[in-house]
């Protein structure tokens, strides 16, 4: 697509991206599965909101260059091993193979509150084998936005899929949702910084009126799908979205790179599956052939 769009000011000879031709002569498809990012930022709760300036603008400077104040755990993003676990790798020191290779992204429909189980990975397909790069998709992107009903309701992990993952010996993982782990067995639940009420206490007390159980009860670990993979080197995506439901149900390729930023927690990243249609793509040898 231009672009421009039809009618800018701007001429078009300076600067047009065409993905059509570009695509057609690689013969590759490729999805974007990440969410838009930028003013507005949808921000786990009590998560300090993101903050853009211009430095300069170019009716005063010729010239536009801004500053974004964020955390890196914000909208589509992956969290490195020593987020969660010390002494295990930081996000410079995760070897860049991790970030590339093939995998699935499987549907495991989910509603408020529930749980992806064992038996859901593993009944999942395409069949999730060794060594892939794992995404689920529950449908809850749908609901991705500054709003409690995503991050308050969401479904998510626990610890049996965390095992299942480690078991399975994945490359790395993650969901549509809100976090590696289900938002009660977070700080939105009586958990760590959010301990003994939540960060959302409505969301707790709502649970235990309809269930009839105490949140703590279901969900008395905190974030222990995080603990799993991580501690076995597994990094982890989150607020996974974009095209995500035109790949869904295929083996594709993956790409996905981190800032190589040191000691780095995590990074907001731009997740993107390939799908190659006539199967002919190859990655070049390095070696010149002229």
């Amino acid at each position: 697509m231009p672009g421009w769009e039809e009618g800018d000011w701007r001429d078009e000879s300076l600067c047009k991206f065409t993905q059509s031709n570009l695509l057609n002569d690689m013969g590759l498809e490729f999805y974007d599965l990440s969410h838009p990012w930028g003013l507005g930022q949808p921000c786990w709760p009590y998560f300090e909101d993101v903050k853009i300036e211009r430095l300069h603008g170019m009716s005063k400077s010729g010239v536009l260059t801004q500053k974004i104040t964020t955390v890196m755990h914000s909208g589509t993003h992956i969290d490195a091993p020593a987020h969660v676990v010390p002494g295990t790798p930081f996000m410079d020191e995760v070897p860049l193979p991790y970030f590339f290779g093939t995998g699935v992204v499987v549907s495991i429909p989910k509603k408020k509150w529930e749980v992806i189980t064992a038996e859901d990975l593993e009944n999942a397909r395409p069949q999730i084998r060794e060594g892939d790069i794992v995404i689920v998709n529950t449908g809850w992107h749908k609901y991705y936005g500054d709003n409690q009903h995503y991050y308050g309701y969401s479904p998510g992990f626990y610890k049996e899929a965390g095992e299942w993952f480690v078991q399975k010996k994945v490359k790395m993982c993650g969901s549509d949702t809100q976090a590696l782990d289900h938002p009660l067995g977070t700080a939105i639940g009586p958990h760590g910084p959010g301990a003994p009420n939540g960060l959302l206490p409505r969301i707790n007390q709502e649970y235990e009126q309809l269930t009839g159980r105490k949140v703590i009860e279901d969900f008395p670990e905190w974030e222990p799908c995080h603990s799993a993979i991580l501690s076995a080197g597994i990094c982890g995506f989150e607020n996974v979205g974009g095209d995500i439901d035109k790949v869904t149900g295929k083996r594709v390729t993956f790409a996905a790179f981190p800032w190589r930023w040191k000691k780095g927690d995590g990074c907001i990243v731009r997740l993107v599956a390939i799908v190659d249609p006539k199967g002919t793509f190859r990655i070049e040898t390095g070696k010149d052939n002229d």
